[in-house]
């Protein structure tokens, strides 16, 4: 996130949740949900959820993390942000992920995530559409 994004509690967890991926670093991503936590990326039924269900509890987190996140080298670039109350933030912008073979995928989106009292993600919640992805 830009440096002018003033901290908020859910803020501050999405900006953890970016760096870890940037960094690859799958235990620190894992560690930031809440154990009943969702992900849904896209929302909806996709290629990336068949079920439109979403990925909900660790195992399905962590399976997520190892099909999208582990193989490629993820980059963000957040233009806007919107906190919402105390436990909720919407992410605007971009990102961009550089798969094995090198190919870059741009995703245009707004992502948002709630957390609980503790600070732990419960949802973190993807917007985007198949058919907007732009390749490099």
């Amino acid at each position: 996130l830009p440096d002018d994004f003033a901290p908020h509690p859910a803020r501050d967890a999405s900006l953890a949740s970016m760096q870890a991926v940037e960094a690859n670093d799958k235990a620190a991503w894992l560690a930031l949900f809440a154990e009943d936590a969702v992900i849904q990326d896209p929302i909806g039924i996709s290629p990336l959820d068949p079920t439109g269900e979403g990925h909900r509890g660790p195992a399905a987190r962590e399976a997520f993390y190892d099909m999208i996140i582990g193989p490629n080298s993820i980059t963000f670039d957040i233009e806007r942000s919107h906190a919402g109350g105390d436990f909720e933030v919407a992410n605007i912008g971009t990102i961009s992920s550089t798969m094995a073979d090198g190919a870059v995928i741009h995703t245009d989106l707004a992502i948002t995530f709630s957390i609980d009292a503790d600070g732990k993600v419960t949802a973190l919640r993807a917007y985007w559409e198949m058919d907007k992805l732009r390749f490099d």
